[in-house]
């Protein structure tokens, strides 16, 4: 069976997103090309989909789609390749249509279509950020594992990665510490 992995950046005081812009601004002080290497190389090597709620998709399709340019580091290169290659899914009930190449939109019945792509062989499906969707992935009981990177950084409020009153037992399957102060944890749901 495959597994659905919720894949998240997260503040020291448990954010995934501020609410502002992506949400994501404050990940670039722990953000290093060591970083970037080991999630290319390690955290996400065994994902052939990559998951999506509506407002990361369109963020990431206006950012990636249009990569790699010019301005690209290495890094941003070999992740914009593998992300316009890879299978993507985006849920949403208000899309009309998912452009981005290899992109499937899934719009009701999100228990039932990835009991389903569960079912299927390949790879690992990583849900990106996208903490709506994770909380409702986690509702239904979808979610197999957490791969999270811990980022140095406290920014007061903003969106939880864990809905509030959420109790999950997790078990540690591996972490890494990188010079940036970042640390990475592997969870499975025990």
């Amino acid at each position: 069976m495959r597994p659905l992995v919720a894949f998240d950046h997260m503040t020291l005081d448990g954010f995934v997103s501020s609410g502002q812009g992506m949400g994501l601004e404050w990940t670039h002080r722990g953000y290093s090309e060591q970083l970037a290497a080991y999630v290319q190389e390690h955290i996400q090597a065994d994902f052939d989909t990559a998951v999506y709620g509506r407002e990361t998709y369109l963020g990431m399709y206006g950012f990636w789609a249009t990569r790699p340019d010019a301005d690209s580091s290495a890094n941003e290169r070999v992740h914009a390749e593998w992300v316009n290659a890879v299978d993507k899914i985006v849920c949403s009930t208000t899309l009309e249509s998912a452009d981005w190449n290899n992109t499937r939109l899934i719009k009701s019945n999100l228990a039932e279509e990835f009991a389903k792509l569960k079912d299927r062989p390949g790879g690992a499906m990583a849900v990106y950020a996208s903490p709506k969707l994770v909380h409702s992935m986690l509702g239904m009981g979808l979610i197999d594992e957490f791969r999270v990177i811990v980022h140095p950084v406290v920014i007061g409020s903003g969106t939880p990665l864990f809905p509030d009153k959420s109790a999950l037992e997790l078990n540690l399957v591996e972490s890494e510490t990188f010079d940036s102060g970042a640390v990475y944890l592997r969870y499975r749901l025990g």
